[in-house]
């Protein structure tokens, strides 16, 4: 008698994934803009982690200035040329992109652990707990981004007890934006994970671990959140591109990151005054944002399409 689990599939029919992870995984190489979007922030992230290699191949330091040498042409020595303060275009560019990708995924992830963290509270206790949580993510979504991301960096660190030295220091404007998107974009997030809660909450595998007395921390960690992590993860991808746009309008209203660190926003607002002299001091790193942006958002949407619960039962 042959063995019926070792025979090969029929010429045509193709073999099943084993998960549905590598269900997932084969949607998403069949996307071919989600793909693109992927290389394209593959390569942006290998050019900005190329900076120091950048600069001692060329000999030069990204905030060296060189009045003598403004508004320099590309050439064999500033491949971008030079700015208002003649230092080096391509350099400023590969460590600005460095603020701004890090400030686009670290904010993404500070936003999703917070949102994560308040919608899985809210979709297990019910109750008032959820009604309360609730009603503050509806506020926060209520509210406008703008104004409230600009009252929130206006506000003066050294107030709240931060000594000058810190609040002087770059590592303080990046801390302080990454922190403001952070406590303004978590409602998507939390809203999500909430639905997603409420759903698990009344699967059988879920009411068996309550039966047999498990915790509410047991329960979230290893039945709930598990299979709460596709929406998680598609949202946390849509909102990299959105946190990019929020850091450079910051920065370009001058509330963001402040020179002499460069980040993609400032660079486009101290180009601003000088349109008319020097066009592509603002079109560098406006093509820049605009490219991270649209490549996220493919990616993201590919995601969303590979995370699709219809796609999963219709195999």
């Amino acid at each position: 008698m042959n063995d019926l689990s070792s025979a090969t599939p029929p010429a045509g029919i193709a073999e099943r994934p084993e998960s549905v992870w590598q269900l997932r995984w084969q949607r998403l190489r069949q996307n071919r803009a989600a793909l693109a979007g992927a290389l394209v922030l593959a390569i942006l992230v290998l050019f900005v982690l190329a900076a120091p290699l950048y600069e001692w191949a060329y000999g030069l330091d990204v905030n060296d200035t060189d009045l003598l040498n403004r508004f320099r042409p590309p050439s064999a020595r500033h491949l971008l040329g030079t700015d208002d303060a003649g230092r080096d275009v391509m350099a400023r560019l590969m460590y600005g992109g460095r603020i701004s990708l890090l400030v686009g995924l670290v904010g993404a992830v500070s936003a999703a652990l917070i949102g994560t963290l308040i919608g899985l509270v809210a979709g297990y206790y019910r109750g008032r707990v959820e009604a309360n949580l609730m009603r503050l993510t509806d506020g926060m979504i209520s509210l406008p981004l703008l104004p409230l991301l600009i009252v929130f960096a206006a506000i003066d660190l050294q107030k709240l007890g931060f000594s000058e030295e810190f609040v002087r220091s770059p590592a303080a404007n990046l801390y302080r934006i990454v922190l403001i998107i952070a406590l303004v974009q978590w409602t998507t997030v939390a809203r999500l994970v909430r639905a997603s809660t409420l759903g698990l909450m009344r699967r059988e595998f879920v009411l068996a671990a309550r039966t047999q007395g498990a915790g509410a921390l047991h329960i979230l960690r290893v039945h709930v959140l598990p299979n709460a992590a596709s929406p998680i993860i598609v949202a946390l991808s849509l909102s990299v591109g959105e946190i990019i746009l929020l850091e450079s309008t910051l920065s370009f209203l001058g509330l963001g990151i402040q020179p002499p660190t460069a980040s993609w926003g400032n660079m486009l607002n101290n180009a601003q005054e000088l349109i008319s002299r020097a066009p592509e001091l603002a079109f560098y790193p406006g093509f820049l944002i605009f490219t991270t942006v649209i490549a996220v958002n493919f990616l993201g949407d590919g995601l969303q399409d590979a995370f699709d619960p219809r796609g999963d039962s219709a195999h």
